[in-house]
């Protein structure tokens, strides 16, 4: 509680002084500069720096995922500098890593991605912050919500609601299942493939594992040209245009290389969720992860024996992304409800 008094005089203490000197300057005209240009350009430049500072103020939150020193095995794998977003301002890649990405799905003719991603920023919001403004709130809280039938009679419903966010994943519906996996979603990350059709205020987190899936998002919130990737996929979608947001390439190889080592031939929706939340919230509880308590591998919504054949296709490695999971857990980096 000290320390935490401490934190906060000495913050208004720089606040008063911010202020005093913003004042002088922009008062001071006997440097013959136009008071005008102090203004415009020197404002900006004390508000910038200021939003710099107050994004690297201390985490609020009692369990900080970002915090350092706490486990050796996070810190060889955090990269707090990653960006999840893809935004028009980090839209070039390396050329390994868009080689790289090419490869997921075997695009044998990809279109230029400058031109995809220069014509999907004309109909999505291209100035998004990357890091959804993690230091401006304080502590949030988020929850990530796998499929797994554990969640089937945990009545951990109102738990899942009270955080700031809620993350969810491909097809997976809340409406009926309230009581156990709650009725908030904040992000819903989906891929062409796995679309389904959301609330109003619900964002649109695209993942996307080849340019054609960039392309889709264009048509499908204007011309619905595109009906079929390597499946049928819907040629129109009603999500609102600025409520999409788009993952981006790179943060998925980072996911890859850092936290899954290669494991897989690519990551899953689901180790993309929780990596995702990490970057982007201060504290994160996992429901719905893993097999049920009888060893069943199947979504909450249905009673499907096959649903966990995914685990024996390699191209995600389950098993691994588990452990990553709960090696997060044992950290005391986030906490896993296991349901039933």
């Amino acid at each position: 509680m000290m320390t935490m008094r401490k934190r906060t005089l000495k913050w208004l203490t720089f606040s008063l002084l911010l202020i005093f000197l913003t004042s002088f300057v922009l008062n001071y005209s006997s440097t013959g500069v136009p008071t005008a240009w102090f203004s415009k350009h020197m404002a900006l430049g004390l508000s910038d720096n200021l939003r710099k500072l107050i994004k690297s103020q201390p985490c609020a939150c009692t369990r900080c995922i970002s915090q350092g020193k706490v486990s050796y095995w996070f810190d060889q794998r955090f990269n707090k500098t990653m960006q999840p977003l893809l935004t028009a301002h980090n839209a070039l890649m390396e050329k390994d890593t868009y080689q790289w990405w090419l490869r997921l799905q075997r695009e044998r003719k990809p279109n230029n991605l400058s031109d995809t991603i220069r014509e999907l920023f004309r109909v999505v919001p291209g100035n998004v912050d990357p890091m959804l403004d993690k230091r401006l709130v304080g502590c949030r809280r988020c929850a990530v919500v796998g499929n797994s039938g554990n969640l089937k009679d945990s009545s951990y419903g109102p738990e899942i609601d009270s955080h700031d966010f809620v993350v969810r994943m491909n097809r997976a519906p809340t409406v009926g299942f309230e009581a156990d996996v709650g009725s908030k979603t904040t992000h819903h990350l989906m891929y062409p493939e796995s679309f389904r059709e959301l609330g109003e205020n619900v964002s649109m987190v695209l993942v996307p594992f080849k340019t054609t899936d960039l392309q889709w998002v264009i048509s499908a919130t204007t011309t619905g040209t595109i009906t079929h990737t390597y499946v049928p996929v819907p040629p129109k979608i009603k999500v609102k245009q600025e409520k999409i947001l788009i993952y981006h390439p790179a943060f998925i190889k980072y996911v890859f290389d850092n936290w899954l080592q290669g494991h897989g031939r690519y990551p899953s929706t689901g180790i993309l969720s929780v990596i995702f939340s990490i970057h982007v919230c201060d504290e994160v509880d996992l429901y719905g992860f893993g097999a049920d308590s009888k060893g069943n591998w199947h979504h909450y919504w249905e009673n499907n024996p096959s649903a966990g054949a995914f685990r024996k296709t390699g191209v995600h490695d389950a098993d691994f992304e588990y452990n990553v999971t709960t090696t997060l857990a044992a950290a005391s980096k986030i906490r896993i409800f296991k349901g039933r």
